[in-house]
Formats: structure tokens, C-alpha cells, sequence
């Protein structure tokens, strides 16, 4: 089923915080909403309390203050093992169970919800399809004989075999070397689009952050948060001091994964010097760092553009390029959203 657009909150931390017996403030009173349908990215550095707060949903970390409240209840009134069973959980690591075969690990919880076997069975089909694997090829296998991408697409599955409505991933796909975790965060959102479930995703990273983020947390040390945004805007209008550094230098960069071309950017149509991009013709709607490779690849710098039937629409240049660079940063124009933290 296609996603819906994010909804009223489905999570709430309502002066959240945890602070463990040695004194150490994991999470400091936060105040946040989780909308309903959305994938929400908690980013940082190591030690500002984006897995303490992951983990207070499903209680494998118990706040000292404040409440978690999911779907309405506050998660504190509900048995912790019910709980989980209803809430996906994927780890960097995975965790799967080895010597369970995929199908059996995706299997889990159906099984301890009491589901039959063919309600089971069909179930871990549709999911190995969906992120991607053959039932019949992976299915039968251990989780020994597959590569870390592969694990995960498995934890992915697993985490959703009960149709949860709300999925926490930690560090997901931390362990898997540069070229897979961009084809996974790619499937991921792809899965996420499609599926619509609730998602907080804790990563270190701000560029996975603010690829696979409909809104963006930023958090600074004892879980203080600093900013929640979109993606842009969070690139183009840091909150705070602490936001603007986290970042770093790179946010035009960063933008180019985010903002796609339109027909605005374009010049007049093709000319016969204009270069084709690698990969196929450019069209409107296409990512600007396609574009921006297809730019560097341009002897003339002038790489025409067609539409989704192969028709010439125009011509990108780099200045084509700078535009539409400002029109992203420009188009969430307004007031950054004010963090609410104690």
C-alpha cells in the first residue's frame, strides 16, 4: 500500500528524561512528537542520547521522569513483552538468531502471536520479496551464509513480519561497507514510501540523516535537542550554533541529494553541442546530484534535458544548477522550528 502523508503524533516524549545512577544525564526532560506515517532521523554524536531515547518506546530503557506515550498510553502501563512484540526493532549488528534458517528468523513473532502456518508462511515470502530477496534462494538459508547487506534486508523483514505500526532502528546500516549502505538506505526508503510505517532511525551520520529523514533531530550531548526540521531546512537554517557545526561546511553538497530539477532550471531547448548524461538523458524531477555529475561530465557544460515520453525540454547549465540550488534552500522559507527540550 502506498504511505500516507504524516498524520497527528503517534509517539510523544513528554518531558522525557533519563539519568542513571551514577549521576550521567542520558536524556534531559525532552518534549518531542513522532507523527504517524513519518520517518524521523535522530542524529549526533556519540553520547547526546539518540539510543537511550530509541529504547525508552519500547522499554528496554525505562525514563526517570517524564513519559513516553505511544498510540495514546503511556508505554510505562503496558506489559514490556506485549509491547515489544507490536514495536519493529532493528539493530546495527542485526542479531539474528543463528542457527534459524531466514525464514524462520523473519518467522518469529508471527509465531509467538499465534499466527498459522500459511498466514506465516505467505507473510515471510511477501517480506523476503520486498526487501529485495528470493524466497526460494534465501529463504532456506542460515544467516552465516549471507553478506552483512543481505542480514540486514533479513533484519528489515523480521522487524516487520507482524505489520507493526511503529519500527525503531538503531544504527541500522552502520556495519556495511559504503557501496551497500547507500543501495540499503536507497531500499529502505523505498520500503518505508510504500509501507507508510511509523520510523525513528538513529544514526551519527548527517548525510544518512538528511537522505532518508522526513524530518530531521538534532540532538547535542545529555540528549538535549537542538533542532527538528526538514531536511533543507535544517541544512540551510541551523538552529543553533551546535546544529551549524555539526553539519559542517558541506551543505550545498548535502543539498544535492535532497532537491530534484524543474522545469525553471532549464534554458532553451537542446542544442546539437549539448552531451547527453552518462546513464541516460537527464529529466526534470531527477536528483541534483545526478545533475551535478552530468555537469562534470559535459565537455560544454550544457546537458539537455527531456521528458518522461523522451521529448527536449531545455537545456541545464551551471548556472541552471545554481538555481535550483536556491530555489531548494529558499522553499521551506519561514521560521525554523523551535526545539523543545528542558
Amino acid at each position: 500500500m502506498p504511505s500516507a502523508a504524516p498524520g497527528a503524533a503517534l509517539i510523544r516524549f513528554e518531558a522525557a528524561a533519563k539519568t542513571y545512577a551514577d549521576g550521567t544525564v542520558a536524556v534531559g526532560g525532552l518534549d518531542l512528537e513522532v507523527r504517524e506515517h513519518e520517518l524521523l532521523t535522530l542524529v549526533g554524536p556519540s553520547g547526546s542520547g539518540k539510543s537511550t531515547l530509541l529504547r525508552m518506546v519500547n522499554r528496554l530503557v525505562e525514563p526517570t521522569a517524564g513519559r513516553v506515550v505511544l498510540d495514546g498510553q503511556d508505554v510505562m502501563s503496558q506489559d514490556p513483552v506485549l509491547l515489544r512484540r507490536g514495536i519493529g526493532y532493528v539493530i546495527q549488528n542485526v542479531g539474528l538468531f543463528p542457527h534459524r534458517t531466514v525464514a524462520q528468523n523473519i518467522a518469529t513473532v508471527p509465531g509467538l502471536l499465534g499466527w498459522d502456518r500459511r498466514r506465516t508462511q505467505d507473510r515471510v515470502r511477501e517480506l523476503l520479496r520486498l526487501v529485495g530477496l528470493d524466497p526460494a534462494v534465501h529463504g532456506p538459508r542460515y544467516p552465516h551464509e549471507l553478506s552483512g547487506g543481505q542480514r540486514q534486508r533479513v533484519g528489515v523483514a523480521r522487524a516487520l513480519a507482524a505489520n507493526p505500526r511503529v519500527m525503531l532502528m538503531d544504527e541500522p546500516f552502520g556495519a556495511v561497507d559504503p557501496e551497500g549502505r547507500r543501495a540499503l538506505q536507497t531500499e529502505f526508503r523505498r520500503i518505508h514510501d510504500e509501507l507508510g510505517t511509523t520510523v525513528l532511525l538513529v544514526t551519527h551520520d548527517i548525510d544518512e540523516a538528511v537522505l532518508l529523514g522526513d524530518r530531521v533531530a538534532v540532538f547535542s550531548q545529555g540528549g538535549r535537542l537542538e533542532q527538528v526540521d526538514t531536511p533543507v531546512r535544517v541544512l540551510t537554517r541551523p538552529a543553533t550554533a551546535f546544529v551549524e557545526q555539526f553539519i559542517g561546511g558541506a551543505r550545498a553538497v548535502r543539498l544535492l541529494s535532497l532537491a530534484t530539477l524543474a522545469p525553471a532550471d532549464l534554458a532553451p531547448r537542446p542544442t546539437a553541442s549539448a552531451t547527453p548524461a552518462p546513464g541516460g538523458a537527464l529529466r526534470v524531477g531527477d536528483t541534483l546530484e545526478r545533475c551535478f555529475a552530468a555537469l562534470a561530465a559535459s565537455p560544454d557544460g550544457v546537458v539537455p534535458v527531456e521528458s518522461a515520453a523522451g521529448e527536449p525540454l531545455g537545456t541545464l547549465t551551471l548556472a541552471g544548477l545554481h538555481a535550483a540550488l536556491r530555489r531548494s534552500a529558499q522553499a521551506d522559507a519561514g521560521d525554523v522550528a523551535t526545539p523543545r527540550a528542558g
